[in-house]
């Protein structure tokens, strides 16, 4: 269990922090990069959470916010051993796969896509669209991570199954798609 006493320790004054290993790393590393990125996305979550007011959908978010603290300690934990252990926190196969369980179940009951979908709708949809780009944003610090350094393939696959679920997610809160907005190619021109 986590128990923080002090807030500031005044050991990041000199730009950097300290990783689950002990090791110190630049604030502006690939890493911490990545980390911040999913905290953002949680925060996005937290904002949707809000609008839903409660309900299944809601208490789906709060345990994906509560996976999304692992990744976040998962990618403060350097090297090449994903296997989790008592010392250290991996996201696991298990956690994509109740992913892609709940993707599977939103995904059933809406009709195919014949167009793509601009991002809003209801404020519920248009909030969880939100989500999805910041989960995009979070995917990308991670492959870019993922390029120099080794990185959790259980962790990749959940952030990148995480915008997904949330495209669907927005999709239902649109009454199933029905009040979807249709993107129109060269509407405007």
């Amino acid at each position: 269990m986590v128990k923080l006493n002090k807030i500031y320790t005044r050991t990041g004054d000199d730009g950097t922090t300290g990783l689950v290993d002990g090791s110190r790393t630049a604030k502006h590393s690939l890493r911490i990069a990545a980390i911040g990125k999913v905290d953002s996305a949680n925060s996005a979550l937290g904002l949707a959470a809000v609008a839903l007011e409660g309900g299944e959908h809601a208490d789906t978010i709060y345990r994906i916010q509560n996976d999304l603290f692992d990744l976040g300690a998962d990618l403060a934990t350097p090297g090449e051993d994903f296997a989790p252990s008592e010392m250290t926190l991996r996201i696991v196969q298990a956690q994509v796969d109740w992913l892609e369980s709940q993707i599977d179940r939103i995904n059933a009951r809406l009709e195919p896509l014949r167009s793509f979908v601009l991002p809003g709708g209801t404020e519920a949809a248009a909030r969880v669209h939100v989500a999805r780009a910041s989960a995009r944003e979070a995917e990308r610090a991670m492959t870019a991570l993922a390029e120099r350094e080794p990185a959790n393939p259980a962790a990749l696959a959940y952030i990148n199954r995480l915008s997904d679920y949330l495209f669907v997610l927005a999709r239902a809160l649109n009454a199933d798609g029905a009040d979807d907005v249709k993107w129109v190619p060269g509407a405007n021109r």
